[in-house]
């Protein structure tokens, strides 16, 4: 008799996937899964030893699941997230100035002023959809501002993210892959359209940095300014739009919670560390094998691509004491921004668009709560998020 593969895509896995991860660290921590049979690794220590030997486990591995045959050239598997080495070193540099932690700060001041004035339209409205007017549109300005890009085109972003990032070995449906096909286009066709006329008329922006950058006497060519920039538009959303999502699901079913953050603001950095490895908006990070390895004594052979299950490493009985027990003072973080050299270069960034617009929301209203308990998940691999959460704010 054959073990069925778990479907790590199905709905009611999607819905609620920690059950299912603790099944998997205690019984099969190193298996292979649905879709296309990769390799899930559960348990935090297999998952650490992934992303600390890229030598092992290269970030091809986001090529192989994201460019499979039917998508043809995806942008998103041909960025830096993919590269190892010197041409990771090579794209990661030219970048960090724009994340580094004074550029950050200068951000700050813009991003209270959108969380307030969006929080302005939370309160008129009385009940709205948390994502699209809360969640989606402050990550989606703030990424906008890096890159010079239209911030009106906010929603086309989010569809372009939502899309590309729900590519799988085979499409869901024909449906799915005329979309994911046409916001690949798009997406590409916007960024070009972006890139000639920064050449034509350079601003003070990241598009224009690219172009004028070089490195060891290169500059970048037009493609991979395009796959770098389709890669920061999709990352900047995808990460704060589904951590803003899971706090706010989160509070709004413990208003203990929203009471005790009300009273005590100081708490939330720790809030948000800690949202961020009980509900991780990244649940895995792709990975190819460069030869035979073997994780809890299990072989995987070369060339076979790999699953490093964040949102289960966060939640590992034997790393975290009561793992499933949200602790304000827990004091361990999670793995859900990497480590080392492929480490989140936008991971302080998405911290602070997280606190302030949580702040923004705590200090105007008394309360939220949920309207629907109906809620739809994303069919993206690698990330997990509500795609709407229609909520109530109570004024204070």
């Amino acid at each position: 008799m054959t073990t069925r593969r778990v479907n790590i895509l199905a709905p009611e896995f999607r819905a609620n996937p920690h059950p299912r991860y603790a099944e998997l660290r205690r019984d099969t921590p190193v298996v292979q899964v649905e879709p296309a049979g990769f390799w899930a690794i559960s348990r935090h220590e297999d998952v650490a030893f992934v992303i600390k030997n890229p030598q092992l486990f290269s970030s091809q591995g986001f090529k192989a699941a994201w460019q499979p045959e039917w998508v043809g050239y995806n942008p998103l598997a041909n960025s830096m997230l993919v590269l190892d080495g010197a041409g990771h070193t090579r794209m990661r540099t030219l970048v960090s100035r724009a994340f580094n932690a004074s550029a950050i700060n200068r951000l700050e001041v813009r991003i209270r002023k959108l969380a307030d004035r969006l929080v302005d339209e939370l309160a008129e409205k009385g009940e709205a959809d948390a994502v699209s007017s809360f969640a989606m549109p402050l990550p989606a300005f703030v990424i906008g501002e890096l890159l010079g890009l239209d911030v009106s085109l906010h929603h086309r972003f989010k569809d372009w993210s939502d899309d590309i990032t729900s590519v799988t070995p085979v499409p869901h449906s024909p449906e799915h892959a005329q979309r994911t096909l046409i916001a690949i286009e798009d997406a590409t066709r916007y960024i070009s359209e972006v890139i000639e006329a920064r050449r034509r008329s350079p601003a003070d922006d990241l598009v224009s940095d690219l172009i004028r950058a070089e490195v060891e006497g290169q500059s970048l060519t037009d493609r991979e300014i395009t796959d770098f920039l389709v890669l920061l538009l999709i990352a900047g959303l995808e990460t704060t739009v589904h951590l803003l999502a899971h706090s706010l699901l989160f509070l709004a079913e413990r208003p203990e919670e929203q009471a005790r953050l009300r009273a005590q603001p100081a708490l939330l950095p720790g809030f948000v560390e800690e949202m961020l490895r009980y509900e991780a908006p990244v649940q895995a990070l792709l990975r190819v094998t460069t030869s035979d390895v073997t994780l809890s004594g299990v072989k995987i052979p070369q060339g076979e691509v790999v699953l490093a299950l964040l949102a289960s490493a966060n939640r590992d009985e034997r790393h975290y004491s009561e793992p499933d027990r949200f602790d304000l003072h827990r004091g361990q973080p999670g793995l859900s921004f990497g480590y080392g050299v492929h480490y989140c270069i936008g991971a302080q960034l998405a911290r602070m668009e997280a606190r302030c617009g949580l702040e923004a929301l705590l200090s105007r209203f008394s309360g939220f709560t949920r309207t629907s308990t109906e809620l739809s998940w994303g069919h993206a691999i690698t990330i997990r998020g509500p795609q709407h959460l229609p909520l109530r704010f109570i004024p204070a």
